[in-house]
């Protein structure tokens, strides 16, 4: 179905060439070998755009992808543009004070320098389009950069939760019958490799626990009769909350205390019905593979993130029961 989809949209826009960013991790990769399948190895341009905080692991492994696929693959560190913007915008005057750009602001200019300088301008001149290889877990959560990695003609994998997208990298090697997704991109950490605490290397990344958040914000999303964190503290306080999301992790495994888990219920809530809505209205278009994608069979406006009476209820009691003991 996604390869079907690839080709229709590309043939519908008469784009025949293709420019994707490769960072060494899963998403891109898998986006890599899912546009390979349906292009000339030459309409495929594969591109790495590494900053000091970007592993040597990595960068070898967004090049043995693009080796595995035969197609052409470009390296252009971004470090000094990133440097150079920030030097230009620090201390600024504006009103009564200066800009002052935060760590996490500099790791946003990562991702829009890559995209919608880089990619965009490679595009234009390889005569294509580029593309956003998100997934529906960062959809759900805004957890990517507008106008950054959220840029692109297409999110052609943008309906799949990560660990489809595991699986269909697995799938993919499959079809082509040999390991054009080198093993190193399933088994490293995700991350966004945009500042030292996200260190692949030693262990870090994505502050999403895939194994259950995916499980978790699909239950927001897919069923029929949507769950809402009323539903999902009263099944964690029943003790049967894995039952129902079908993950094969604890939730009391991963929160120490209710405090811990009702906070991350919370955060991950707040940025679905919050911010990450619109994000989702200006990402672009994608595959519509499940029975709600984004855009399609669930319509959003921007509402802003609410909870039920019962829910404030049963988190009280419960926060009360710990100060208590």
């Amino acid at each position: 179905a996604l390869r079907y989809g690839v080709r229709k949209f590309l043939s519908a826009i008469h784009a025949g060439k293709v420019v994707i960013g490769v960072s060494g991790g899963i998403d891109s990769a898998v986006n890599a070998a899912l546009y390979r399948s349906v292009l000339p190895k030459d309409h495929l341009l594969l591109v790495n755009t590494p900053t000091r905080f970007n592993s040597e692991m990595t960068k070898d492994l967004a090049r043995k992808l693009a080796d595995h696929l035969e197609s052409p693959y470009l390296t252009i560190p971004i470090g000094s543009f990133i440097d150079e913007t920030a030097r230009a915008l620090e201390g600024l005057p504006v009103g009564k004070g200066n800009i002052h750009l935060t760590g996490f602001m500099k790791e946003n200019m990562q991702a829009r320098d890559r995209s919608s300088r880089i990619l965009s301008a490679l595009s234009a001149a390889f005569g294509g389009i580029f593309t956003c290889n998100a997934n529906k877990t960062e959809m759900t959560v805004g957890y990517g950069t507008l106008y950054g990695d959220l840029a692109g003609a297409l999110a052609a994998t943008a309906d799949l939760w990560k660990y489809q997208i595991y699986e269909l990298g697995r799938a993919l090697n499959e079809w082509y019958g040999q390991e054009v997704i080198p093993e190193g991109i399933f088994t490293v950490k995700p991350s966004a490799e945009l500042s030292e605490s996200q260190d692949v290397t030693k262990g870090l990344g994505d502050p999403l626990i895939y194994e259950y958040h995916d499980y978790l914000l699909k239950s927001f999303v897919e069923p029929w009769q949507r769950n809402t964190p009323e539903d999902i503290l009263a099944w964690y306080r029943e003790g049967t909350l894995e039952e129902h999301l079908g993950c094969s992790v604890k939730a009391k495994d991963l929160f120490p205390t209710h405090a811990a888990f009702i906070q991350d219920l919370e955060r991950w809530w707040n940025l679905f019905a919050g911010f990450a809505v619109a994000k989702r209205i200006q990402a672009p278009p994608l595959i519509a593979i499940s029975r709600r994608p984004y855009g399609y069979d669930l319509r959003e406006s921007q509402g802003g993130p609410y909870y039920t009476d019962r829910y404030l209820e049963m988190k009280e009691e419960m926060l009360k029961v710990v100060k208590g003991s």
